[in-house]
């Protein structure tokens, strides 16, 4: 059986593989299209009721999936061939369940990586102090972004060996932080921490930065506002200008990684039912009014005894709470990234897109033919019809090919009618737009 792993999206607290950016939507003041969906390693690897629940997450709007990899656990001793993935030693078993399960569920999945084996960092612990240990030298100077860069840069070295399509965010970083280094929390702001990163080596390639914007507290709404270089939700546009400065870009990306509110009274600082389905749908909003954010996940699905976290969609015992999971879907799916935007030069003939196909690389590999039924409406009017077949990428996407000019200044509907050898149908819809 082929390792599935090498066919997700991985985000990394090192380094981050993402689906390719296949269509794109046109500049505007608010993200068009956008990954939203979960994490929640309990409910899709551990439970025994886990493959029913990442396919209700589907039913519920999720267009991907967030798992982590702790390197620790997964290679807790040296392995012989590092470059096999069925080297002995590696314990991949739940992860790739958890990825063809979401993947037959037609959703994405991207995979974060923490935690170090102690065989790799000198005998230390996996995980301290935010996850990168030390923030700060004996005499107080500041060393993590310094270290992080040079891990950083390794890592997606490495990446780009296994899949050079892949693209990597960097990051996953706090929402705040003290930047002393004494006191509880020795640990860097966000701001402060990639304003270091990018002085190490500002030449670090990324496509996205990685941002965990959790309130303060709780019961604080997503537009809170806290103090620079501390980010939150709303902080999100000065982060993005200071990392186009940082590191001299001109059009930086953010990835929302993970997002919630507790609820009481599973927790007693959360806030009632009714107020998280609100802050859901008030949160996704404010990620979606930011073009330069293309991706959001809520932490977690469903609440579980092993998880100290009650930011759930679902109570531990899978009652929906109050109308959260509805909130969520009725956001999520008006931005559904697989059904994309595109904008095209007015005059293009016949012209080429590209097709997220997820589903197929759970049963199908790379090479596999995909047939097709495409429909293009202008105006609501049936304009063209067209079949054709595709072969399906090592991505995960597949090329179509439509029969039309497009104008400029008007904006088409295409439809797709998918389907594989063994009978799997998928439907897209892509809107182009003549520019």
């Amino acid at each position: 059986m082929r390792r599935t792993v090498r066919l997700v999206l991985i985000l990394s607290a090192l380094a981050a593989l993402v689906a390719p950016a296949a269509l794109v939507a046109p500049k505007a003041n608010a993200a068009e299209r956008m990954w939203v969906g979960f994490h929640d390693d309990p409910s899709y690897r551990w439970v025994t009721d886990r493959l029913t629940r990442i396919e209700r997450s589907a039913s519920d709007g999720s267009s991907i999936v967030r798992l982590l990899v702790q390197w620790n656990l997964v290679a807790p001793e040296r392995p012989t061939t590092p470059t096999d993935a069925f080297d002995p030693v590696y314990r991949f078993d739940d992860v790739d369940e958890a990825v063809r399960a979401a993947q037959e569920m037609d959703q994405e999945v991207m995979l974060t990586i923490s935690g170090t084996p102690r065989w790799a960092n000198g005998g230390g612990s996996a995980n301290h102090q935010g996850f990168l240990t030390p923030q700060f030298n004996s005499k107080g100077r500041s060393v993590a972004p310094a270290n992080y860069a040079k891990l950083y840069a390794a890592a997606y070295a490495g990446i780009k060996v296994g899949n050079k399509t892949a693209k990597v965010a960097i990051g996953e970083t706090s929402a705040r932080g003290s930047d002393r280094p004494t006191g509880v929390r020795p640990t860097h702001s966000p701001g402060k921490f990639a304003e270091l990163v990018a002085k190490a080596n500002p030449r670090l390639k990324f496509d996205a930065w990685a941002h965990h914007p959790y309130p303060s507290v709780p019961s604080s709404p997503p537009s809170q506002v806290v103090k620079w270089p501390n980010v939150s939700l709303k902080s999100l546009p000065r982060f993005v200008e200071s990392l186009n400065t940082w590191f001299k870009r001109k059009n930086s990306q953010i990835w929302v990684t993970e997002y919630g509110h507790q609820t009481r009274p599973e927790d007693s600082l959360g806030v009632s039912y009714a107020t998280q389905a609100t802050y859901i749908q008030q949160a996704i909003s404010l990620a979606r009014n930011y073009p330069f954010v293309s991706m959001f996940i809520w932490f977690v699905y469903q609440d579980d005894q092993g998880q100290p976290w009650e930011s759930g969609v679902y109570t531990q015992a899978g009652a929906p709470k109050g109308t959260s999971p509805t909130r969520f879907s009725a956001s999520a799916r008006p931005l559904d990234a697989r059904n994309g935007v595109v904008s095209m030069v007015g005059g293009t003939v016949t012209p080429l897109v590209n097709l997220y196909t997820r589903r197929y690389c759970a049963t199908d590999p790379a090479g596999t033919t995909i047939g097709m039924t495409w429909r293009v409406f202008l105006g609501g009017k049936l304009i063209k019809v067209g079949q054709q077949t595709a072969t399906l990428r090592v991505d995960c996407t597949i090329n179509a090919r439509l029969q039309v000019t497009i104008a400029k200044g008007r904006t088409y509907i295409a439809t797709f009618a998918l389907n594989d050898t063994s009978g799997v149908v998928l439907n897209r819809r892509l809107t182009i737009r003549g520019t």
